[in-house]
């Protein structure tokens, strides 16, 4: 029954974006970013702390307008979500710039497997339909949403442009064949995990854990790891565009790592490597990356008590 009522609810919304004027839907979205700031004190309490943490030298007030524009930010992507269904890849592309592209070119002439290792911050949506658009065949890493009926939806949303998604919990043998084949490999490595489960790395200074899976197949496929973000492009008045800028950082290579490493050495400064890219992309606009989990839980618990 649940299932059948968030169909509704997206079939609804979807109708309302698509048909509302901009500053309309713009004011909608304003509404329920601050409603959600008012109310869900759980993950406002969590985003005051990754903030707190990551910014020491922010200001309480500077901290609370940061959160809004976040769940602003978010309350866009939702809508964005909801208007890229069915686009074909030039209305894709027609939204996209691309930043330091000559590095992603460097790579892509080398003729190895590749790993994109991006986080959950702008569009991420957005920024793998716009891979498989302009670069062909990608396979993502994720794990599937509770309900069915929306499962479905995202799938569909997502496999368009020959886009492969592989399941978290069996990811192995299918990531690797993946790169054998030339596939680009995109990987969300930005969230917790667990101690068994990833390896302890810097974050704004700060311990965390942080997951090793992108070091782990290049080690196993040759592949070379490339952080790559995407973010919203603002206009000069400072008001939200509707187009995105895909921003690539410098190349990650396991075998130049080994060359004066141990493997686990290696895994370990390629990790390490990836969440310092991913803090540099967050450091420039943080009112875009997903605040809402509990990023340093592993070593910081109390801090979200």
């Amino acid at each position: 029954m649940l299932d059948y009522f968030y169909l509704g609810l997206y079939h609804a919304l979807r109708f309302f974006v698509k048909i509302a004027p901009k500053c309309v839907l713009k004011g909608f979205l304003k509404s329920l970013a601050s409603a959600f700031y008012h109310l869900d004190k759980k993950h406002t309490n969590i985003m005051r702390v990754n903030l707190k943490m990551c910014f020491a030298s922010l200001k309480d007030d500077e901290i609370e307008r940061l959160i809004k524009k976040n769940y602003y930010n978010f309350a866009l992507f939702g809508a964005e979500f909801l208007l890229n269904q069915n686009t074909t890849k030039e209305q894709i592309l027609s939204k996209i710039s691309f930043e330091n592209e000559e590095l992603f070119n460097s790579v892509l002439s080398q003729n190895r497997p590749i790993i994109v290792q991006t986080a959950h911050y702008g569009n991420w949506e957005l920024f793998s339909l716009a891979m498989a658009a302009r670069y062909g065949a990608v396979s993502i890493i994720g794990r599937a949403l509770d309900s069915g009926k929306m499962n479905e939806i995202l799938s569909a949303n997502r496999t368009r442009f020959d886009i492969e998604l592989i399941d978290k919990k069996s990811a192995v043998k299918q990531a690797l064949k993946a790169l054998n084949n030339r596939r680009l490999l995109g990987i969300l490595v930005d969230q917790n995990t667990a101690k068994n489960e990833g390896l302890e790395c810097e974050f704004f200074s700060h311990k965390i854990m942080h997951t090793h899976a992108a070091s782990v197949f290049a080690s196993k496929s040759g592949a070379i790891i490339i952080p790559a973000f995407i973010e919203r492009n603002e206009s000069k008045d400072n008001s939200k565009d509707d187009s995105f800028k895909i921003v690539f950082y410098e190349p990650i290579d396991m075998q130049v790592l080994s060359q004066n490493h141990s493997k686990e050495g290696a895994i370990r400064l390629a990790t390490q490597a990836q969440s310092d890219a991913t803090a540099a992309q967050i450091s420039k606009k943080p009112d875009e990356y997903f605040w809402m989990h509990k990023k340093f839980k592993c070593f910081y618990k109390d801090s979200y008590a």
